[in-house]
């Protein structure tokens, strides 16, 4: 109720309404506040003025808007409209709730007289004044009624009394001597509140007080407080009660009223009915609004849902950001040692070539200097004879020296310039550009229920994206239930827009839907597409699980052997829920075998006889007589056995968990095996001297009918 309390209280004051009246506006105000926001008018008086002040029209004409009301052309709230006349520029104030009160023009009396009026009595009203609704700044000239032309808001008052007393403090027992303890019931017809302890022991619920009635307190008190409903009386005839209804005039007449004729050409009807009427709309009205009010609580929750994802997502979605940049950070500081490790090793180089050039050059020149040195002293010599045994050698040697100085002796092998240059524009260009990629979760995909299918107990779905959308879709997610009305679960992730399903359950209903994703997310699924897979099985034998002495014809549904050992070979298809029979044809029978037919696990030994094993459940049967296997426990002998031509069928009923098997349409002994539960495929195993044919798809034997399905069934 604490969101209502506003509705309680009055716009001038700002305090809970205290004789509320009601204006022709429909709002409400406090008695005193509407004295207290009265402005009298000057004293011309106009034909609109005469309309509004005892011309015999009901003050509820002030709702006909184009010709009565008063609308704000300036700040003040007060303008002229037809024949009124502008109130006067008045100095105003501020109520609690932020509203402009006028104070009255009236001389005010003596402060030892100003008293607050009682309730039901007014102080006497200047002519010509008039009073403008706070709330919608319309204004009207008061009659000679002035304020008691208003009818009181009976109804608000009751509802702000009721209020204030459920914020009330905890009412006390009346009966404790010591203490009072909080009251939890009252008693309507003693009108005394108990606690628990002295209603027990005072008032106990038998003989005559059995037939009182206990309310909680607060509605006791309310009880206790609120006086009987007082009679409505009119505010023009005040002897009079209002019993009638103005359907034109929106209001409330008496008798009076009628014969008086001012609404004698108005549609009236009966006051009780109306109130019901007007109840009954005001009830449907907020159901409506009732509804939009619960709309929008769960849209708030919504928002602030969506606040929450968006803080969560900034903190995620900055983290990010910081760890994409030190990456792009990381990768250009190793590329840089990268580069600098080039400029390192290009110096090296450099330094190394002229080094060695100048050592070269350096002893060279040491050579070719004591070379020089040496024929100037020989030339200084003056022994002609010794000079000519030499001279012809040192000539050559100067000359050879000489040619050693040629041309590109003398130039530097190496330039002191480095002959790199990094291209950075294009990767300062990129990052210049680097910015968010505003990329959209996908849309729902659409199925193409023209390409979706079932077969046996495959399903086969296709999808594509909506046509107008261009957002990249990086995957998709394909979800199927569990054939049973169960969770949705996923069977394909991938690129595909076509995927089979493979080894649903036969005669079962499946659920299906995808939905897209790409790095922003993922998006909204499809509409779900439900699938009915084959109600009877159609199944070969598995070449691929097959052992490899078994050997295959007629589109794998013959099977013969190559081994004297027994051999192996499963159905392609697996069963863990329905009714299921299918049918072996022996097409050769030499030497008496004993063949072995039934189901199995799909990790069954395939070099042994079927039942051998705990993971095979079997019947073999020779010419004679019959056997139930499984783990390599033989059970129930029976008499009866096989030849060429016989058929051999096989019952498997996973609504009671059983298997029965049948040699040329007669059951074979009792039921074979009980309590099965998981996954099975049919099986059988043989030697060179039996060759069987499968028959699928058979309709269950006439003699068997199948029980309730066990809800507590296995799921594949």
């Amino acid at each position: 109720m604490d969101e209502m309390e506003e509705e309680l209280k009055c716009p001038v004051c700002g305090s809970f309404y205290r004789e509320p009246i009601i204006l022709p506006c429909s709002h409400n105000i406090c008695l005193a506040c509407a004295r207290n926001i009265l402005v009298q008018t000057p004293d011309a008086e106009s034909p609109q003025s005469s309309r509004a002040s005892g011309s015999g029209v009901s003050d509820y004409d002030y709702l006909d808007l184009d010709k009565m009301s008063l609308y704000s052309e300036a700040d003040s709230g007060y303008g002229s409209y037809g024949g009124f006349v502008s109130a006067p520029t008045t100095p105003c104030q501020k109520s609690p709730n932020g509203v402009r009160v006028f104070p009255p023009t009236v001389p005010q009396p003596p402060p030892q007289q100003h008293l607050l009026p009682q309730p039901g009595s007014l102080p006497p009203i200047p002519r010509n004044s008039c009073i403008t609704c706070p709330q919608c700044h319309r204004s009207l000239i008061l009659d000679d009624r002035g304020l008691r032309g208003f009818p009181k808001n009976r109804v608000l008052e009751g509802v702000v009394d009721r209020y204030q007393q459920s914020k009330a403090a905890a009412l006390k027992c009346q009966l404790c001597e010591k203490s009072p303890k909080e009251a939890t019931v009252m008693c309507e017809q003693c009108d005394v509140f108990y606690c628990d302890p002295c209603r027990l022991r005072c008032h106990p619920p038998r003989g005559p007080l059995a037939k009182h009635r206990l309310v909680p307190p607060a509605q006791g008190r309310i009880s206790r407080r609120t006086s009987p409903r007082k009679i409505s009386t009119c505010t023009e005839h005040e002897l009079e009660n209002l019993s009638m209804y103005c359907v034109q005039c929106k209001m409330p007449v008496c008798y009076q009223c009628l014969e008086e004729g001012k609404h004698g050409t108005h549609e009236v009807k009966a006051l009780g009915a109306m109130w019901k009427l007007h109840k009954g709309q005001l009830s449907q009205a907020l159901n409506g609004l009732s509804d939009r009010a619960t709309e929008a609580k769960e849209f708030l929750v919504q928002l602030r849902n969506t606040v929450q994802h968006i803080q969560e997502n900034g903190v995620e979605f900055e983290a990010c950001l910081v760890a994409q940049c030190d990456a792009l950070i990381d990768a250009l500081n190793r590329r840089k040692a990268q580069l600098l490790s080039r400029v390192n090793k290009e110096h090296e180089h450099k330094l190394k070539v002229v080094r060695d050039q100048i050592s070269h050059c350096t002893v060279k020149l040491r050579q070719t200097t004591g070379l020089m040195e040496y024929c100037l002293e020989v030339i200084k010599e003056n022994d002609p004879s010794g000079f000519l045994q030499i001279s012809d050698a040192l000539i050559r040697r100067v000359h050879m020296t000489e040619s050693q100085w040629g041309k590109g002796t003398l130039t530097p092998r190496m330039t002191s310039d480095f002959d790199l240059t990094l291209d950075s524009g294009p990767l300062l260009q990129t990052i210049h550009q680097l910015d968010f990629v505003q990329m959209k979760v996908p849309a729902a995909p659409m199925l193409q229920l023209e390409e979706c299918c079932t077969q046996n107990n495959s399903a086969t779905l296709s999808w594509k994206q909506p046509p107008l959308s261009t957002i990249a879709v990086e995957g998709y997610i394909l979800e199927l239930d569990d054939g049973n009305g169960g969770p949705f679960r996923e069977v394909y992730v991938g690129i595909e827009t076509i995927c089979t399903v493979d080894g649903l359950h036969f005669n079962s209903t499946y659920k299906s839907r995808v939905k897209a994703f790409n790095a922003s997310g993922v998006g909204q699924y499809s509409k779900t597409l439900i699938m009915q897979t084959s109600e009877i099985a159609w199944f070969t034998f598995d070449t691929a699980s097959a052992h490899p002495d078994i050997i295959f014809s007629n589109d794998n549904l013959t099977v013969s052997c190559n081994s004297y050992d027994d051999r192996v070979v499963m159905g392609n298809s697996a069963f863990s829920r329905g009714v299921h029979y299918w049918e072996m044809t022996v097409d050769r029978y030499d030497n008496h075998p004993d063949p072995a037919f039934g189901i199995a696990r799909g990790d069954v030994l395939k070099d042994v006889m079927l039942g051998k094993d705990d993971k095979a459940w079997a019947m073999y049967v020779d010419n004679n007589r019959s056997w139930f296997m499984h783990n390599n426990s033989h059970t129930n002998r029976t008499d009866g056995g096989i030849s060429k031509g016989s058929t051999i069928g096989v019952l498997l009923d996973f609504t009671r968990r059983i298997i029965i098997f049948l040699i040329n349409d007669e059951q074979q002994g009792p039921v074979a095996f009980e309590g099965l539960e998981g996954v099975y495929y049919p099986a059988i195993s043989l030697n060179r001297n039996v060759q069987v044919t499968l028959h699928t798809g058979l309709p269950i034997p006439d003699f068997y009918t199948p029980g309730e399905a066990d809800p507590t069934g296995s799921v594949c």
